[in-house]
């Protein structure tokens, strides 16, 4: 297998998945699965309980809040509350991890081109991302419904490199999910794990068999070979 070095040599745009890689959302995540929990009648939890799930979206806030899964006769009822909660409240507590905005300007003073590619529907990402001053030089935002597919498949990287210009091979994609991986490795793109992410507990970040990881957001310079 190629070095990170030489995999990484034609990279002309990054691509980022969003939570847990780029913005930390799992406080206002967790306050609208918890904000349900209370009005339940039940004792709200910290946030640390809901953190390392926050990449699993409602199921992963829903299973922490009240031990549903989708195969719970209430979860799709629970899930629309849980969505209009969190479209509520969803910009109130996010924020871009640190050092996030110093890699943004790194590259695109090195003159690459960069965007996101996500899981989160358009309802949510798209009002999130025009809030946040970071993704004003974004490239492309595709959610998890821009089309057909979501990840692990590649369609969504495919249509983030048609929009921001290059071949997908031409592009590195960067995320904390196995998902992300695998839809990278899938669209020919080489791929970062982002260790700092919401990694799931049970999380094997070994056996995704990313290309590299990461510990931070400026750790990627250190591998782009940027200063």
């Amino acid at each position: 297998m190629a070095t990170p070095a030489k995999r990484f040599a034609g990279v002309r745009a990054v691509l980022f998945d969003l939570d847990g890689t780029l913005i930390d959302s799992a406080p206002d995540l967790a306050a609208a699965a918890d904000a349900m929990r209370v009005k339940s009648g039940l004792p709200s939890l910290p946030l640390s309980e809901y953190r390392s799930h926050a990449g699993s979206g409602a199921r992963g806030m829903l299973r922490v809040a009240f031990g549903i899964g989708p195969e719970d006769a209430s979860f799709d009822a629970r899930k629309r509350t849980f969505f209009d909660e969190y479209e509520a409240c969803l910009t109130a507590r996010t924020v871009a991890f640190a050092g996030v905005q110093s890699l943004v300007d790194r590259l695109l003073s090195a003159g690459l081109a960069w965007g996101v590619v996500t899981n989160k529907a358009e309802r949510f990402s798209l009002p999130l991302t025009a809030a946040m001053p970071l993704f004003n030089s974004a490239s492309a935002i595709v959610s998890g419904d821009t089309t057909p597919h979501a990840k692990p498949h590649p369609a969504p990287l495919f249509e983030a490199a048609r929009r921001v210009g290059v071949l997908p091979g031409q592009c590195l994609y960067v995320g904390d999910d196995l998902r992300d991986i695998q839809a990278g490795q899938a669209a020919g793109m080489p791929t970062v794990a982002a260790c700092y992410g919401y990694l799931g507990p049970d999380a094997d970040v070994d056996s995704w068999k990313a290309d590299a990881g990461i510990h931070s957001p400026a750790d990627l310079l250190k591998l782009l070979e940027l200063p």
